[in-house]
């Protein structure tokens, strides 16, 4: 599944006019890119969910085959966020029985995907790619990378279900924006009384004392967020490195 539906407010004034998504990078949308790796990485299905100028991307993937089933999933009635967004796909998602990846549509790596695919335990409810990129909000894991919590350290701030957990004595890593997901998450979902429109991240928060969410480190990893216009150079760096 392909994140598509965010407003990309820090793109502004490119997304005035224009979905993130199709925000070209290398002469190309970043959609393109982002179906182009599924598709050398093995994979067949793919679900877009979209809102921001909805009607762009349907026209984009429309008028291009990518040689792939790709599905929308509509969010225009409303913005659902991450995990919102999941939940509102699981038509689309959970049929297949087997998990699942997330890929934000904004991220430009040179990640090898059935690695990281690989990387996913028989018993994870879910796996994150991390990075040890610097920033100010960090994912905790405990010495096997299972999830603990996430903390803000320029605040102090600790998220955690476990109450007298030390912060210090975790990893810390930087979420990454790619994750496999096992379908089982949907009836975790309802177990633990989410619905609606709430980030991805809340549920891993709350619920990784109660399933077993992992983070999954990848050696030389070159990733770039394009959420701001600054990002955009390094972006298309990253991009012409990984063009044969």
């Amino acid at each position: 599944m392909v994140f598509a539906a965010g407003l990309g407010t820090r793109l502004k004034p490119i997304t005035d006019t224009l979905p993130k998504a199709l925000v070209p990078v290398c002469g190309q949308p970043l959609l393109y890119h982002t179906i182009h790796k599924l598709k050398a990485a093995g994979y067949t299905d793919v679900v877009v969910n979209v809102y921001h100028f909805a009607g762009q991307i349907r026209e984009y993937l429309a008028t291009h085959d990518f040689g792939l089933n790709i599905s929308i999933s509509d969010e225009s009635d409303q913005l659902l966020e991450t995990g919102g967004g999941i939940l509102h796909a699981r038509n689309l998602l959970e049929p297949l029985e087997e998990p699942f990846l997330i890929h934000n549509v904004d991220i430009v790596s040179n990640l090898d995907i059935p690695w990281f695919r690989a990387q996913m335990r028989p018993d994870a409810l879910a796996t994150l790619l991390v990075s040890e990129r610097k920033t100010q909000r960090y994912l905790l894991f405990n010495q096997e990378m299972r999830l603990m919590g996430w903390t803000n350290v320029a605040t102090g701030e600790v998220r955690s279900p476990y109450p007298d957990l030390d912060p210090s004595a975790c990893r810390r890593f930087a979420f990454a924006g790619i994750h496999n997901i096992s379908p089982a998450i949907f009836d975790a979902f309802e177990q633990a009384g989410f619905s609606g429109r709430f980030p991805i991240m809340d549920f891993y928060l709350q619920e990784c004392i109660h399933h077993p969410i992992f983070g999954v480190l990848a050696n030389n990893l070159q990733l770039v967020d394009v959420g701001k216009i600054e990002t955009l150079p390094e972006a298309e760096s990253v991009c012409e490195s990984l063009i044969p």
